[in-house]
């Protein structure tokens, strides 16, 4: 055949056997290629791949546990303020009740205090008024006496 493709020199429209040859050595230097350079580099390259796109997997998980972790931790930080202020509210309101009674309890106490001084100072007035009308009708007698001079 090539005997036959040398023999003329000039151009054919009608393939030959040369075409066969052409292809033959065609699929050859493919598979020669493929086994030689391509599966190697592809090899390569996969493998480059499949590190790079591994860490960034990684990463992205670990990104993803982090922000997980801190979403936890905000939300337990904001559920420990809360129960902390519920906590202080409750001392507030303990501490205010008790001040309430204890104020209720002086103002009672005060109350009774200045009932029983009110009571004492009457009694006094009442005495000093009788005490005052046995010492004025005594002087009325003593000034009549004196000015009269004769007992009344």
């Amino acid at each position: 055949m090539i005997a036959l493709a040398l023999a003329e020199n000039s151009i054919q429209l009608v393939p030959d056997g040369t075409l066969l040859i052409h292809v033959a050595a065609i699929v050859v230097m493919v598979y020669v290629l493929n086994s030689t350079v391509f599966k190697p580099i592809n090899t390569l390259l996969a493998e480059r791949e499949k590190r790079g796109t591994g860490r960034f997997a990684e990463s992205n998980q670990i990104l993803k546990q982090v922000d997980q972790k801190m979403a936890s931790y905000e939300q337990g930080l904001r559920a420990a303020r809360a129960e902390a202020y519920q906590l202080m509210e409750a001392e507030h309101a303990a501490v205010r009740a008790e001040r309430e009674k204890t104020l209720a309890r002086m103002r009672a106490d005060l109350s009774a205090s200045t009932g029983k001084q009110k009571q004492e100072l009457e009694r006094q007035a009442n005495e000093a008024r009788t005490m005052l009308q046995a010492n004025a009708t005594q002087f009325a007698q003593k000034i009549s006496t004196r000015i009269l001079g004769r007992q009344i």
